[in-house]
């Protein structure tokens, strides 16, 4: 019997024929069963062909939320029985109101088979102890991102969050060799390590792998090394999602530093322009929003759902070295974040570059905004690295590379080593009063 392949690895052809044949199907069961959609279609019947699909009016984070109010718990879009619903997850809320995630047992199966594949791409298998360090009170990326790890064959270890000292000693005693958490967690461990682990050093504890998601941070060419260098670990961003529509539906591989959308037969992309909504060519080199359709989903299916995530294409129709022919993308920012100054959207992600340029900074930093913009300039606290005194000069040095990198003007306010919090969870990067 020959072995199936799996879908990443299809021949986009194939791919195309499955997504067509779900599409059908999934269109007649949102037209008939979403109070949400029937009325944001206003009687329009989802075109038959995905090609077609832009016909169809956008929805939105900000339209689910009014959906939820409304209609507590899950809103209208609840397309299902509530009797379907198998499982209960809600977002963090750090942009809004926090959401109700129903999912059926179906959905479930399906979302940690999806983010199997993610994680497999990066490396994991069942060779791998991998410890979870995921906060697993509700949010989507604690017990469903575990359900993803155990899928590949790794013996898991449920930590979550809190009691890092106790990690430290864990990862030792059990012989960890991979981790899963937020590129900014390994900042709170290696304090942790500083403190209370004399003379040892984060490369002693034998890690091979670091599995990162959560938040940005990963594209910065500077602060992967640097996790590299410390940790001795290889450095993966293996947990790109979007919590309303797939917990974790793209990843690095070996081979490649960028993102793999490995859910083209449950999940259909677009590309649109952030400002105006219109459609753009799904091709290399074009950057614009991130849309997404479920192809296959029992209780909240989304029908081309704005993400606010701003991508660029960067291998579309071309195979990975590692044989994945699923296309391949990077994170410029979400448009939530975007800082305008003076007509510049500003990202974290760029930001964040320039930053870690400088060794004098430890790497933290945030730029806290008053109203809603444009604004004149960039309002940014970075903070001193460990034994190193603020000084003005050094915030001019700051401000230059930001105007030179960015091409926006910077006020550069510099904080004592430690000012910043640490987070074991998703680090605001920028805070909006």
């Amino acid at each position: 019997m020959t072995a199936q392949v799996s879908p990443e690895f299809q021949a986009l052809s194939d791919i195309k024929a499955i997504q067509q044949d779900r599409w059908c199907e999934q269109a007649k069961y949102v037209a008939a069963a979403s109070p949400f959609y029937q009325a944001l279609w206003q009687g329009i019947a989802p075109p038959e062909r995905l090609e077609e699909l832009s016909l169809l009016p956008l929805s939105d984070k900000s339209m689910l939320r009014t959906s939820q109010q409304n209609h507590p718990p899950f809103g209208d879009y609840l397309a299902s029985s509530a009797e379907l619903v198998n499982r209960l997850h809600r977002t963090s809320g750090t942009t809004g109101q926090a959401m109700n995630l129903a999912l059926s047992a179906k959905d479930a199966l399906q979302t940690a088979l999806i983010g199997a594949r993610a994680q497999s791409a990066a490396g994991l298998g069942p060779k791998d102890r991998v410890v979870h360090c995921l906060n697993y009170q509700m949010w989507m990326g604690g017990f469903t991102d575990h359900c993803t790890l155990e899928a590949t064959g790794a013996l898991v270890i449920p930590y979550g969050v809190g009691g890092t000292e106790k990690l430290i000693r864990t990862i030792q005693e059990l012989e960890i060799t991979a981790i899963s958490c937020t590129p900014s967690y390994p900042k709170v461990l290696e304090k942790v390590i500083t403190e209370h682990f004399p003379g040892l050093q984060p490369h002693d504890l034998g890690l091979k792998l670091g599995l990162f998601g959560g938040e940005a941070g990963l594209d910065d060419p500077a602060y992967r090394k640097r996790l590299e260098d410390t940790w001795g670990f290889k450095v993966r961003n293996a947990n790109y999602g979007v919590s309303d529509v797939f917990c974790n539906f793209a990843s690095q591989c070996e081979n490649n530093n960028d993102l793999h959308f490995i859910a083209l037969d449950v999940l259909y992309p677009e590309l649109i322009d952030p400002d105006t909504a219109q459609p753009m060519a799904w091709k290399d080199g074009e950057t614009g929003e991130l849309v997404l359709t479920h192809l296959e989903r029992d209780c909240q299916p989304l029908v081309r759902f704005r993400t606010g995530d701003i991508i660029t294409l960067t291998g579309v129709g071309e195979p990975c070295a590692c044989g994945r022919t699923a296309p391949r993308f990077r994170v410029v920012g979400r448009s939530d974040d975007m800082i305008v100054v003076r007509g510049l959207n500003i990202f974290p992600t760029g930001l964040a570059a320039t930053v870690n340029s400088f060794p004098e900074l430890s790497g933290e930093y945030r730029v806290i905004l008053e109203g809603h913009g444009p604004f004149d300039h960039l309002p940014l606290e970075a903070e001193m690295a460990n034994g190193i005194e603020q000084s003005e000069r050094l915030a001019l040095d700051i401000g230059d590379a930001i105007k030179r990198d960015l091409g926006a003007t910077a006020k550069v306010a510099l904080l004592d080593h430690g000012a910043l919090p640490r987070t074991e969870g998703k680090t605001r990067r920028v805070i909006r009063k």
